[in-house]
């Protein structure tokens, strides 16, 4: 069945895969990434915290076994080719596993080292971007967007806080039908930023500016403008720059090309012309841009999650900022700046035809879940990575299941 229109997977619908246990249940990881901070070690518990159920199980044979099991099982109820979990906890133990294949053609293993794209996970490093130029005194939250950039509906009231929050009011242009079809009748063709924004403004405002949530590329477009203007530079050179480098990420790319970096996880989507499942890992991203075009590895989000959920790269103020949500339409869920907190988790997932990433840390825990795969296929009406995040966190952080028991809204972009 042809879809209905592209999508950039809604930020409340993540997900979660699975990978190597690289660690002995009891211990800290075997061994470190070069570049990447393990976890810093757990404080020891209080008294009182010592009788309570922890809120990150420990990872023993029983458990690790259990999570193989639902990773398999998800991985065959939903046709899944390949998927990597990663999950780290202080004190609790580390689970790294690949599982499925790479490459369907030539049965490749999936393994831990290969790039994806990594979709609206991009979101958070573009809002990353545009608040670091607050914090540096250039911008303002509650600054209206026709101060940067002109033609906007309603330019001058939307802030590039509700920008950032998903409370703009604009129209989606990748639920638009023109531009759906014209990405369908040729995948390697490049989009401009401006004729991502044709697409939206021909749709008027949706609703009033901050009136309520409704999650928009059009938004993180304009906000990649708006860092365009702020710095006099090209937005993957400002995030590569001010971002990538200063987060310590080497294998996190913003390609101006189709090209994925060696070694990469070729990618497999039902977003076709004709409905069926294609290889779409050299679709060109530029259609999604600053709200979706990025790459990156498993160690590489597995450092971002934490770096984003804590703040590092701003300043305090400006986190806390960045951190008060407003209610998304998923149970328990909250967006706040380029950033969600589901049940307790935080950070963004991602998904894009081929690909779909979950990168979460569980500030409680102190623990991150990094879930990657190599398929945005639903299966049932849900996402994998979605699927994949209940799974694992239903066994793992019972009191925390991402995203909830509850069913997800239906998708709208």
């Amino acid at each position: 069945m042809k879809p209905s229109h592209l999508r950039l997977r809604r930020a409340c619908a993540a997900a979660a895969a699975t990978g190597a246990l690289l660690a002995p249940a009891l211990a800290a990881p075997a061994y470190a990434v070069p570049g990447i901070p393990l976890p810093p070690p757990s404080p020891p518990p209080s008294a009182s915290a010592s009788t309570a159920a922890p809120v990150f199980r420990q990872l023993t044979p029983d458990v690790v076994a259990r999570l193989d099991a639902a990773v398999r099982r998800v991985m065959r109820e939903a046709d899944v080719p390949g998927v990597t979990v990663g999950l780290w906890a202080p004190g609790r133990g580390s689970y790294v596993k690949s599982f499925g294949t790479a490459d369907k053609a030539t049965g490749a293993p999936m393994t831990r080292p290969l790039h994806v794209r990594i979709g609206s996970e991009t979101k958070t490093f573009t809002v990353t971007a545009l608040l670091r130029q607050v914090d540096r005194g250039r911008a303002g939250l509650d600054d209206p967007i026709g101060t940067y950039v002109t033609g906007v509906p309603n330019g001058d009231r939307i802030t590039l806080r509700q920008l950032a929050g998903m409370r703009s009011g604009l129209f989606n242009y990748s639920e638009d039908p023109d531009f759906d079809k014209a990405f369908l009748a040729d995948p390697n063709r490049s989009f401009s930023p401006r004729q991502l924004l044709d697409y939206s403004f021909r749709h008027g405002p949706q609703f009033e500016p901050g009136a309520r949530f409704a999650y928009s590329n059009t938004n993180l477009v304009l906000l990649g403008l708006v860092v365009e203007k702020l710095t006099g530079r090209p937005l993957h050179e400002v995030i590569t720059r001010d971002v990538l480098g200063p987060a310590g990420l080497r294998s996190t790319v913003f390609p101006t090309t189709a090209a994925l970096p060696d070694p990469y996880a070729r990618g497999y989507s039902d977003q076709t012309a004709s409905g069926r499942t294609e290889d779409a890992t050299g679709w060109n991203p530029s259609w999604a841009w600053a709200a979706g075009a990025m790459v990156s590895d498993l160690d590489d989000l597995r450092s971002w999650a934490r770096t984003l959920a804590t703040g590092t790269l701003l300043k305090p103020a400006t986190q806390a900022e960045r951190l008060k949500t407003t209610p998304m339409d998923v149970p328990g869920a909250g967006y706040g700046l380029g950033i969600f907190d589901v049940q307790g988790w935080i950070g963004h997932n991602g998904s894009i035809p081929g690909y779909e990433v979950l990168p979460v840390h569980l500030p409680q825990a102190g623990a991150t879940m990094v879930i990657v795969l190599n398929t945005d296929s639903r299966h049932d009406g849900q996402e994998p990575s979605t699927l994949f995040g209940q799974a694992v966190t239903e066994i793992v952080t019972p009191e925390h299941v991402y995203p909830s028991h509850r069913q997800l809204a239906p998708r709208t972009g």
